[in-house]
């Protein structure tokens, strides 16, 4: 094995150690929203310093791995997937440090959220996990099935939006408690949009191709044109 081809082994492992951190960090925000937990809030907040950190040894690490060079397109596209993983990834767990401090500012959040609220959480849970997965074993069909529910928590955001816009406005919802019930809405989509841009990346990086969205949806995997 060649120190390329080592290093860049090393590179994918750490990647996805950092995807499961992030996770869990997901996992930990979500869960402490539902339980009003603002300790097990705070601790999600205090962990992001661990991800930020991780995140900036991984990407000075590709820098050293690209002068070192590669000569395949595929290790190319591997070195420069493992950099656009590692930004959606900082970038979730930024999303889920909000997601833990709007239950720190509203222990009552759950409480007074739609039904709907919950399924979208959970959701955006389990496409963090796919997603992982996804990556850590190079498969497509799981990043295609990732991609294509990311409408459906889309959809449940708009249903979120109205019920709080209407309580709002009908007097049945604190607007500061429908500033944070947005807020984390708004929070999970992002994350939910971060998992869709890593699978895009493991679909490119495995196959060449890119996916497209659409009106209608997402589309096939297709070779770009040049």
């Amino acid at each position: 094995m060649s120190e390329f081809e080592r290093k860049l082994s090393q590179l994918k492992a750490d990647l996805n150690t950092q995807g499961a951190r992030v996770s869990d960090q997901l996992l930990n925000a979500v869960e402490s929203s539902f339980g009003g937990n603002t300790t097990a809030a705070q601790k999600v907040v205090l962990s992001d310093a661990i991800i930020d950190r991780v995140d900036v040894e991984i990407e000075r690490a590709c820098i050293g791995l690209l002068r070192i060079g590669a000569n395949d397109e595929h290790s190319i596209r591997s070195v420069l997937t493992i950099v656009k993983v590692n930004n959606e990834f900082e970038r979730i767990a930024d999303c889920a440090v909000d997601v833990a401090q709007s239950a720190i500012n509203s222990e009552q959040l759950v409480k007074l959220a739609p039904p709907t609220f919950r399924v979208m959480a959970n959701s955006v849970v389990g496409m963090a996990r796919d997603t992982n997965q996804a990556l850590a074993n190079a498969d497509t069909d799981l990043a295609v099935r990732v991609l294509s529910f990311d409408d459906t928590v889309s959809r449940f955001r708009k249903e979120i939006v109205l019920d709080v816009q209407h309580r709002t406005s009908s007097g049945g919802l604190d607007p500061l408690v429908a500033f944070e019930l947005l807020s984390v809405t708004r929070s999970l989509e992002r994350i939910a949009d971060h998992c869709t841009n890593i699978c895009e990346q493991v679909i490119y990086l495995e196959t060449g191709k890119i996916v497209r969205h659409s009106v209608e949806g997402w589309t096939s995997p297709e070779t770009p044109e040049f």
